[in-house]
């Protein structure tokens, strides 16, 4: 997610490689991935896209240590108003968050050439639940397509490609660029998500 407007005449970066470029010092920003999930999703992409697996977060180690030198903004909480106001030129972010910027500011979203992940929004029915037919009519709707077009006009993608009205997916990047982002095992995912904050701790902050 970049605020065009922000970067002052740099161009709009296209690839992780590029955020190690000096021309952005001072201007990326990412969510500590060490206490915030969107961070760590970005650590996963950044390890996937740089030869890396769940059980080798070698390259995205090697990857913030060599990001600190462009001396990266890195809250602990969402960051989407300082994106807005230019004070985060460059944030690693969802795309839904970038696309709904676009209302307010000059902002583009870009899924770098290495690649990324996609992470999926989940529903549960809560176990034993009182109301569990009620509860399972909600999930129904969620995923039809009436449901999934709502989401869709939040900038969300519906698990069913056919579901997204055609009107909301021209404002999307072209499906060529969404073949770059890949699926990952989310459960190995979330297990390996405290030994990598364990070493992004000792590592690199």
């Amino acid at each position: 997610m970049v605020n065009v407007d922000a970067l002052k005449g740099k161009p709009i970066p296209k690839s992780w490689a590029d955020l190690l470029k000096p021309d952005y010092k001072g201007l990326i920003g990412y969510l500590d991935p060490s206490s915030a999930f969107v961070g760590y999703v970005g650590a996963v992409a950044v390890n996937e896209s740089r030869g890396g697996t769940l059980d080798n977060f070698g390259p995205a180690i090697d990857y913030f240590k060599a990001l600190q030198k462009n001396e990266p903004i890195v809250p602990k909480q969402t960051s989407y108003a300082r994106v807005l106001s230019g004070e985060i030129a460059i944030l690693l972010d969802y795309d839904f968050n970038a696309y709904r910027a676009k209302d307010k500011a000059n902002v583009a979203f870009v899924i770098p050439a290495e690649g990324t992940v996609v992470v999926p929004y989940v529903m549960s029915l809560v176990n034993k639940a009182p109301h569990a037919a009620e509860g399972k009519k909600v999930l129904d709707f969620v995923l039809s397509d009436e449901g999934q077009a709502i989401w869709a006009k939040a900038y969300l993608r519906p698990v069913r490609a056919g579901a997204m009205p055609k009107e909301v997916e021209a404002q999307f990047l072209p499906a060529a660029d969404y073949a770059r982002a890949k699926t990952v095992d989310y459960s190995r995912m979330a297990a390996a998500q405290r030994s990598f904050s364990d070493r992004y701790l000792k590592e690199v902050r």
